[in-house]
């Protein structure tokens, strides 16, 4: 298969080929180099000799005016006159002569100058034919030692065809038994076609087994969507029905929180009747020992307000997540530290306390609700019982760095705040800092209607009173902000940035407003 392309090469013909034409050009320079030539030098006399010749001839051929010394003597003496007369007719009659004769000489002289440079560059070319045989001969000896290489390469040469021969040779043999297994593989893929032949019509089956199934797949899809849109419907109810049983849920816990504090604080009011029966058995009452019942009236109402919170004031971890926005300004304002305490009044169930904590500052709470005060210490936060004005007068100067209260002050009278301002700027260190959350009246819907929820709420407070309130104490930079949600987190806004237009604004400003002050 490979001579069909390739034909074989005579390897021996080639080399011969190259021999004869070195051969040939070798003995074509020795030829060149042999062959004799006449030197033309050795003409140059013959033409010095003619020249010689033509210049005697020239001198005859000149017109005569004087007799010929050999013509002196007789016969041929004559007088002057009369050889005068000779010499003219002699002239007259071979004037066409003397004229050819001298057209002739300067004919032969133009040829002997034409003859010099012939020889003269003959001369110059025998000159350069000698260089350049010379330069031939090295030629044709390196030519030689070349044809020698290449004789020892050809020979080389030849040994690697005929290495390539038997290679050739044995890749026809292995061709050939490729041939016989490309016929046995063009056998089996005929087998092949025969048996795809019929996967094909197989498979056809299978497609109108497939396309029946589709149909049947179309009926039961449409079933299923019906099936879909009872169990979305029934999912619906469901959640209808899990929102009632949440609901139902958060109220049995709530009953359930109030009944249980309510029933402890019934118990710790029996206990202490029962002590204070048990050692006056026999005797009554006195003075002080009345008083300790008068005492725990205020308390009375405690289990109640908690549940009261965990109703209308939400859960525990909304108002946790909440408080966070103020843990900046506890950062800037460097609050917190053991030797300056953060304190927290009306610290109801200990968000706040508890925020703080993780955070890394120092704080602790007061307040006067006996049951929050429990939860607080069951969380392991500090926390103290008692009455606000009482707790701040017992503090010394310039002993707190932050003091904060949520829905704190709306409890207090007006003269009860204005004796919490003078002693928050006594207690508090030089740029301590203020912060109380309260309802914000400027919604119209809070100071309307909802403030008065709470029955505990004494008077609602205008973002401008408190503030003008907080800096005619002592404090300064004292500013009110509402909240503004944005991206689903919220931000604080001055109050003096807040537009009121029309109703809207007074409907959709924020339900909560905060006093943020500090001392100076």
């Amino acid at each position: 298969m490979i001579e069909e392309h390739n034909p074989v090469m005579n390897v021996e013909e080639l080399i011969q080929k190259i021999r004869e034409e070195a051969a040939n050009l070798q003995g074509i320079a020795s030829s060149a180099r042999t062959k004799k030539y006449t030197d033309a030098t050795n003409l140059l006399p013959s033409i010095g000799y003619i020249e010689s010749l033509l210049r005697n001839a020239e001198s005859r051929a000149y017109t005569r005016t004087k007799w010929p010394d050999k013509l002196n003597r007789f016969p041929f003496t004559l007088n002057s006159k009369l050889q005068k007369i000779v010499l003219k007719l002699i002239n007259f009659f071979f004037k066409d002569q003397r004229e050819v004769n001298f057209n002739f000489i300067f004919a032969l002289k133009e040829s002997l100058t034409i003859n010099r440079q012939l020889i003269a560059q003959i001369t110059s070319l025998k000159t350069q034919m000698d260089e350049h045989l010379g330069a031939v001969d090295i030629h044709f000896q390196r030519m030689d030692e070349r044809i020698q290489q290449m004789d020892e390469r050809l020979g080389a040469v030849d040994i690697h065809f005929q290495r390539m021969d038997e290679r050739i040779q044995q890749m026809d043999e292995r061709l050939g038994a490729v041939d016989i297994h490309f016929q046995r593989m063009d056998e089996r893929i005929q087998q092949m076609d025969e048996r795809l032949g019929a996967v094909d019509i197989h498979f056809q089956r299978m497609d109108e087994r497939i396309q029946q199934m589709d149909e049947r797949l179309g009926a039961v899809d449409i079933h299923f969507q019906r099936m879909d849109e009872r169990i979305q419907q029934m999912d619906e109810r469901l959640d209808v029905a899990d929102n009632s049983i949440q609901q139902l849920d958060e109220r049995h816990l709530r009953d359930d929180s109030y009944l249980k504090n309510d029933l402890i604080q019934q118990k710790r009011l029996i206990a202490l009747f029962l002590e204070q029966a048990q050692k006056r058995l026999s005797q009554p009452f006195n003075k002080q020992q009345l008083q300790s019942f008068v005492n725990e009236k205020p308390h009375f109402l405690d289990a109640f307000y908690v549940a009261f919170e965990d109703k209308f004031r939400g859960k525990r971890e909304d108002i946790y997540h909440r408080l966070k926005i103020y843990l900046p300004l506890i950062k800037s304002s460097q609050a917190g530290i053991p030797e300056f305490p953060i304190l927290d009044v009306g610290c109801g169930r200990g968000e706040w306390l508890e925020l703080l904590r993780e955070a890394g500052y120092t704080a602790r709470g007061i307040d006067i609700n006996r049951v929050m005060l429990a939860q607080c210490k069951s969380r392991g936060l500090e926390v103290t019982e008692a009455d606000v004005i009482t707790y701040l007068q017992a503090l010394p100067d310039a002993s707190l760095s932050a003091i904060t209260g949520f829905h704190i002050i709306e409890h207090l009278s007006f003269e009860t705040l204005v004796q919490l301002f003078d002693e928050i700027v006594r207690v508090l260190k030089s740029k301590g800092l203020v912060i109380f959350e309260t309802p914000n009246t400027r919604n119209i819907l809070v100071g309307s209607g909802d403030f008065y929820r709470d029955p505990t709420h004494i008077n609602p407070i205008h973002p401008d009173t408190i503030s003008f309130l907080a800096e005619s104490r002592g404090l300064i930079n004292s500013q009110s902000y509402f909240f503004e949600e944005h991206e689903s987190k919220l931000h604080l806004v001055s109050s003096s940035k807040i537009k009121f237009n029309d109703l809207n604004d007074y409907v959709q400003v924020s339900r909560d407003m905060v006093l943020i002050a500090y001392k100076a």
